[in-house]
């Protein structure tokens, strides 16, 4: 049984991001994305929206992030604590089942999440179908050619199998982008190889580099690539493999933990043995790509950060294939929290964003966050043991070791007390002190029984 005592405060970040589809209206302000509902070109997000619910037409301001970071380079991070955040919620999130998003809610999205100022947008898989192909296309143009202020622009980005037809599709929908990137993949597991792709070794690493090199031969100068389960390859021939694409132009190497297989240990070593044994590995840059499978996503990227990857790939919520990836909000929330222990490891996310884009792509995807998801999960940020609440009162550092505010919400009231039938009397007065009742001593005892009773006996008193 809980009792929420819900205030009427607005969320000042309002619904923070809605995007207007088919039209080419520009931002007025670098800084600033003003968003209006305008039936039937525009999608307005109700994500955000405290109650849920279909919303009025409103107009919205949302401030961008103007997070110091260091200039861009495809292969190259100038500064040698700046982890690049790779957002795959659009591909690998909306491949999670049931998860589709239009075209039109995926440009939302992307708007949001270069507010968010996620430094990679993975946008779709145009090989995939036409409708992904424009979307793609769409985001390209409408997100991937307005800078913040601050100069930020997110990179624009398009998966690809290492064939041509693929190869083609990528490059034709983000091209438009100021800074486009393509990223093609091809496995290199002996279990992949084998039963996936019947291809010997020699043929997947002619495959990788002649891909690589014909993605480059396009005009594409920034180009990812993955090999395919790399988290249960033979480390010698993933060494092979990836010299022999660095040599045919890729700038960053993607490291996928595909099924989610290894531990945190062991998937840092990996980072750092290909960091060792891997010629030219200085002129790239390493990237991590974690699945959950195990629950250890966010435990092996972090891993993979510290043993020397400077990019990370996440999703929003978390949502992907079978269990997920590494979630957003997890990594960056924990590079942000443990900042020292990481070695002074940093982003450039506007932590402000998260909550909103939590509730955005939660809206879209159809995919409802559990209330314990760490960082956005509906009970993150609530306390009902009396023991908690006290200690909440007293001082909120006690049980709390990021502040809602960080992430763009807030709650009813400060100390975020939930009242329930494990609240004390210290939770209780708190509660009543703040609807304007001074109450104490044996008519406070007398009150607490009353509301025991009922807690005890009822799912939910209002």
């Amino acid at each position: 049984m809980a009792i929420c005592f819900v205030s009427s405060k607005p969320n000042p970040l309002g619904p923070a991001v809605a995007a207007v589809a088919g039209s080419n209206r520009a931002i007025s302000r670098p800084r600033s994305l003003t968003l209006q509902s305008n039936r039937p070109n525009a999608i307005f997000s109700s994500a955000v929206s405290q109650h849920g619910g279909a919303s009025s037409p409103r107009s919205f301001t949302a401030r961008c992030s103007l997070v110091s970071r260091p200039e861009y380079f495809p292969s190259h991070i100038s500064d040698p604590g700046y982890v690049r955040i790779f957002d795959t919620t659009l591909r690998d999130g909306e491949q999670s089942p049931g998860a589709t998003m239009t075209s039109n809610e995926k440009l939302a999205t992307a708007h949001l999440l270069s507010c968010l100022g996620v430094d990679i947008i993975e946008a779709g898989f145009p090989a995939s179908s036409p409708d992904d192909l424009e979307a793609v296309r769409s985001i390209a143009i409408e997100v991937g050619n307005k800078p913040a202020e601050d100069g930020h622009l997110p990179v624009i980005c398009g998966l690809a199998r290492c064939n041509k037809k693929d190869i083609d599709a990528a490059w034709e929908a983000v091209r438009h982008a100021r800074r486009p990137r393509v990223h093609t993949f091809i496995a290199t597991s002996e279990i992949h190889m084998h039963h996936k792709l019947r291809k010997s070794r020699e043929e997947v690493v002619r495959i990788a580099r002649e891909m690589v090199g014909y993605a480059k031969s396009l005009g594409c100068q920034d180009i990812e690539f993955s090999p395919e389960d790399a988290g249960r390859s033979d480390h010698e021939f993933l060494y092979h493999v990836l010299e022999e694409v660095i040599k045919a132009g890729a700038t960053t190497l993607n490291i996928p933990d595909t099924v989610g297989y290894t531990l945190p240990d062991e998937f840092g070593q990996l980072i750092s043995d290909i960091k060792t044994n891997t010629k030219g590995i200085e002129n790239v840059v390493i990237s991590t790509h974690c699945q959950n499978d195990l629950g250890l996503a966010t435990a092996n990227t972090l891993a993979g950060a510290r043993a020397g990857a400077r990019q990370l790939e996440v999703t929003v919520n978390g949502i992907g294939e079978r269990a997920g990836n590494a979630s957003l909000e997890e990594v960056v929330m924990a590079i942000r929290c443990r900042n020292q222990i990481l070695e002074g490891l940093h982003t450039g996310i506007n932590t402000k964003y998260i909550h909103s884009a939590s509730k955005m792509v939660a809206e879209y995807s159809g995919l409802n966050v559990q209330p314990h998801k760490a960082i956005v999960g509906a009970n993150a940020f609530a306390h009902e043991s009396g023991i908690h609440q006290d200690g909440m009162l007293k001082f909120k550092g006690t049980y709390e070791i990021i502040s809602p505010d960080d992430i763009g919400l807030f709650r009813s009231n400060e100390s975020g007390i939930v009242l329930g039938k494990l609240s004390g009397r210290h939770a209780l007065k708190s509660k009543l002190t703040e609807l304007g009742y001074d109450i104490s001593g044996k008519e406070l005892d007398d009150i607490f029984k009353r509301f025991k009773d009922i807690a005890e006996k009822k799912k939910a008193c209002n």
